[in-house]
């Protein structure tokens, strides 16, 4: 079976799994390469509303396979420098690739989410959680530094700076419930509903426009780099004239005048 696969629960919802439960799903330069391959199939596919992304079996992601991650994909560098230079960019590029998607990630996290799984976990528009979660910026735990994959932009925005540089100066787990109580979580559940949990968060989610939901997202991210609140809220104005034109925009107004359910074109 393939390192990540992609299902479809539900109409217009894509869940993708990384599949490697042997290795509490590690990552490997193929895992990662696949997962770029699925990001990209499911961001250009209008029929996708949302996508779940998830681990198989007991793990959500291990983070990197220590055992052995492989070459990056492209040019064969000979240097040891260029080649771990080669490998950092491509593993660390998922994390812009979750963000450009039009449509909403939501993790739902089955188990332990390490090092670059827990930079996944950050990464990812909404987060639910089982309550087998275990979470930690396992980098510095290995000789290095807990700054990867976006860790030190995004744990700081997410739950604060000052719990984020404990995390990361610690590198400790820490579980579930309290990854919920410092607002990294929307929700745990009992790992047998994890997955039934995050697809009721799709289906609300699924209840807006495509275009709404699509301009929401990029606009929440880029408000986190926008020094000030003009800037965003000039971009918030241009957004909400690009929406109220639309087809789909139109078709709520219409849905709602008739009492029925709208039907988005995208």
């Amino acid at each position: 079976m393939a390192d990540v696969d992609i299902s479809y629960p539900r109409d217009a919802i894509a869940q993708i799994t990384l599949n490697r439960p042997d290795k509490l799903n590690a990552m490997t330069s193929e895992m990662v390469e696949l997962l770029h391959e699925s990001l990209n199939s499911v961001g250009r596919d209008r029929e996708v509303r949302v996508v779940i992304l998830t681990g198989a079996g007991r793990g959500f992601c291990a983070g990197l396979d220590l055992g052995g991650y492989g070459e990056a994909p492209g040019y064969e560098w000979k240097g040891s420098v260029e080649r771990g230079f080669a490998i950092q960019k491509h593993i660390a590029s998922l994390i812009p690739r979750l963000r450009s998607l039009p449509q909403p990630v939501i993790a739902a996290v089955n188990g332990p989410a390490a090092g670059g799984g827990f930079a996944l976990v950050l990464g990812s528009d909404i987060r639910i959680a089982a309550t087998t979660a275990r979470f930690n910026a396992a980098f510095i735990r290995i000789g290095l530094s807990a700054c990867d994959i976006g860790t030190s932009w995004l744990l700081p925005r997410l739950i604060g700076a000052a719990r984020a540089q404990e995390l990361m100066l610690t590198g400790r787990l820490f579980d579930a419930e309290e990854a919920l109580r410092i607002g990294l979580l929307v929700d745990v559940v009992p790992n047998e509903v994890l997955l039934d949990a995050a697809l009721a968060k799709a289906e609300e989610i699924r209840l807006n426009t495509p275009l709404g939901v699509a301009l929401t997202k990029e606009g929440m991210w880029s408000a986190l780099e926008i020094p000030g609140l003009q800037a965003a809220i000039d971009l918030e104005n241009r957004q909400q004239i690009m929406a109220s034109f639309s087809d789909d925009a139109r078709e709520m107004r219409r849905a709602k005048s008739e009492g029925r359910p709208p039907h988005f074109e995208g």
